[in-house]
């Protein structure tokens, strides 16, 4: 067949089997920003999708400031940001995912419940658009990839990989097996998080994985500390960063993560193991209900002023 100018076109893709250029994350609140952030920091192209130009243009705005924080702190130039900004793009159409080497499923509904349709939803229409090679990834916290992945042509070629939030200073990234998770996938998603430098660990697939597992009945101790008046929300996390050299105290972990995320978490997990220590504290539900979900919101269990704790929220006698 003659080959025609098409052929020799400089704009034509151009990559060897198996590379990695370009990333897509479905969703981009705060874990979808910091995956995008983290991706595109280390030199791959992202198009992240979003339910509207509104919102895309919001998210464009929290990535700007906290990178414009980084530099503040010495941690960026502002030719880097730059150059990271260039390797992001926002997209309502799925349709701009198709030449994506890897797509990482983020959604955060703020619908109750485990939203496990929404997801499938999601992994149906990916399907559909990319091509039979390209690997499908899930960073929810609690439910297992091979539910979500079951209605999908191919299953074989979708894993698990969850970040832990804050991405950028946590090196590692949990990658999960499912039952019809093949090698190359496999494979492929270890490839990914050594090229983002992030040690991955492997994990036999299980609700909570090991990091949710833990930290939930980690905060659930710590509520109940709290709640018996052994000592303040401070006290607590001081003695477990201090003591035991966790960056962030069990307090300031539930409201980085959000105090409405760890309600489904828990509520996640105590629906599938039916074990009280997955339960969820009266506290975590009263904030909750008040509105107090934590960083995101300017209140939680501290109170917050451009990120930053200012005072304590709450105290042990509002929950007697």
């Amino acid at each position: 067949m003659p080959e025609t100018l098409d052929d020799f076109a400089l704009s034509k893709r151009i990559q060897k089997k198996g590379s990695i250029q370009k990333v897509a994350v479905i969703g981009c609140g705060s874990m979808g920003q910091e995956i995008t952030r983290t991706v595109a920091q280390h030199g791959m192209d992202v198009v992240f999708i979003e339910v509207s130009e509104a919102k895309i243009k919001e998210v464009f705005q929290q990535i700007d400031a906290h990178l414009d924080e980084v530099i503040n702190q010495w941690g960026l130039t502002v030719g880097e940001k730059r150059v990271i900004l260039s390797h992001i793009k926002g997209s309502v159409d799925f349709n701009d995912i198709r030449d994506a080497d890897l797509v990482i499923e983020s959604i955060n509904s703020q619908k109750p419940g485990t939203n496990i349709n929404m997801r499938k939803e999601v992994f149906r229409k990916v399907e559909e658009i990319v091509a039979e090679d390209v690997v499908i990834t899930s960073n929810n916290s609690t439910l297992m990839i091979s539910e979500i992945a079951s209605e999908l042509k191919h299953p074989e070629r979708t894993a698990g990989l969850h970040f832990i939030s804050p991405s950028a200073s946590i090196k590692i990234v949990e990658v999960i097996r499912g039952i019809e998770t093949n090698d190359a996938t496999f494979d492929f998603v270890l490839k990914f998080a050594k090229m983002i430098e992030k040690q991955a660990i492997v994990i036999n697939e299980s609700p909570g994985h090991v990091s949710s597992r833990l930290i939930v009945t980690l905060i659930n101790e710590a509520c109940e500390t709290l709640m018996e008046g052994v000592a303040s929300v401070q006290c607590i996390d001081t003695t477990m960063k201090m003591g035991y050299g966790l960056l962030f105290g069990p307090f300031e972990m539930a409201d980085r993560i959000g105090l409405d995320n760890l309600l489904k978490w828990m509520d996640n997990l105590y629906a599938e193991y039916g074990l009280q220590k997955f339960k969820a504290s009266p506290i975590i539900k009263r904030l909750v209900r008040a509105g107090y979900h934590g960083l995101k919101t300017g209140k939680g269990f501290y109170k917050y002023e451009n990120g930053k704790i200012i005072s304590q929220a709450i105290t042990a006698t509002e929950f007697k």
